[in-house]
């Protein structure tokens, strides 16, 4: 782990702080919406990382669904999408942020990015919410890279000098950067992350083809202040800062992108452009979304038994249609917590979330 100095971390500890409060005190606005899907296709062009949209690959790629805002209800003021490569060596984006007012200051790597309008991408390989990856960069091409052990409500640990290792970025600007005399109408980012970052101690590296992770991203943006034609981040009469907006791609349910259950999937496609792929989102993931649900409540409730009914000593809820199917929750209490799982009707394993919030899948051959 890279040594902090003692101000670097006192800052990224209270940052921390502030966004676990916030997690406490954030509300789901909705039940679990169906998250968005995205198919990358697989391409043997060379990809430039330039910020500009020339390959033939990117021009045959699909765009994302436009974002939305993280509180459902709130339409963005400006558009953003995204369009996804990937070959053996790295996964490609390609970003478009529509802004009338293109402006960063920051320009120290693994600052604060989001103090800053930024662009943001959340990586959870193997879905089990723990051991994801996130990225933000602004509009200097300024970086902010790491890794988290748990979500900010399972009290894991932040390695912000954990590196994407050989990525490549860039921006193009259809404007002036920190110009405030003009209009802008954008700008564009393009990016390259090499499949190297999921190589575990073993030496294995994860391409998931024909395959998905879960994976969300974000668009943070200010209302700004101009003095002397420099831009600032806007304050209220009291001189603190007025809240950003959250723009996300896959709905989030509740104002906080460290929930991972709620991101989105991105489904790597062994076919190239042209080819038609329907992906699907398996059955059990609908059961993960339901065990989800249950295991906020019980954290949000310190544990304890509420709603839940004993039959023949298990603690258990009513049975719950899911895609036609009837499934029962079983609540254990044990040493370390409690388990929370369901039998799936689907593929016969059973689904855990442990007191920790980790997703595990076992196979069950019990009837």
């Amino acid at each position: 782990m890279e040594i902090f100095n003692k101000k670097s971390l006192k800052a990224k500890k209270a940052v921390a702080l502030l966004l676990f409060m916030l997690y406490l005190g954030a509300i789901s606005m909705l039940a679990q919406e169906t998250p968005r899907t995205y198919v990358a296709h697989n391409t043997i062009e060379n990809i430039k990382i330039d910020g500009k949209m020339n390959e033939s690959s990117w021009q045959k790629t699909a765009w994302s669904s436009n974002f939305i805002d993280i509180e459902g209800d709130k339409k963005p003021t400006y558009e953003t999408k995204f369009k996804m490569l990937w070959d053996d060596a790295n996964i490609y984006f390609f970003v478009k942020l529509k802004e009338p007012h293109v402006w960063a200051t920051l320009k120290q790597k693994d600052t604060i990015i989001f103090y800053n309008n930024d662009f943001e991408i959340f990586f959870d390989p193997d879905g089990d919410t723990h051991n994801y990856y996130e990225f933000e960069m602004n509009a200097l091409n300024t970086i902010w890279d790491l890794y988290l052990s748990k979500p900010y409500r399972n009290n894991g640990y932040i390695m912000d000098g954990w590196d994407f290792k050989g990525l490549k970025s860039a921006v193009q600007v259809q404007g002036t950067l920190n110009n405030s005399t003009d209009i802008d109408e954008g700008w564009t980012i393009e990016i390259a992350i090499p499949w190297s970052f999921t190589t575990a101690p073993g030496g294995t590296t994860n391409i998931p083809e024909n395959d998905f992770w879960r994976m969300n991203f974000s668009r943070v943006n200010w209302d700004f202040d101009l003095k002397n034609g420099r831009y600032s981040r806007k304050k209220d009469p009291s001189g603190k800062f007025l809240p950003e907006y959250n723009w996300v791609w896959s709905p989030q349910g509740v104002i906080n992108m460290h929930e991972p259950e709620h991101w989105g999937y991105v489904y790597f496609d062994k076919n190239s452009m042209g080819a038609t792929t329907d992906f699907t989102i398996p059955e059990d993931e609908h059961i993960k979304w339901y065990l989800y649900e249950l295991y906020r409540n019980q954290i949000n409730k310190n544990s304890t038994e509420d709603g839940w009914i004993l039959k023949k000593g298990i603690l258990q809820k009513e049975s719950k249609l899911i895609l036609g199917k009837s499934v029962t929750a079983i609540l254990e209490k044990n040493n370390f917590g409690f388990d929370i799982w369901i039998k799936s009707p689907f593929t016969n394993k059973k689904l855990v979330i442990h007191t920790d919030g980790k997703f595990e899948t076992y196979n069950d051959t019990t009837n």
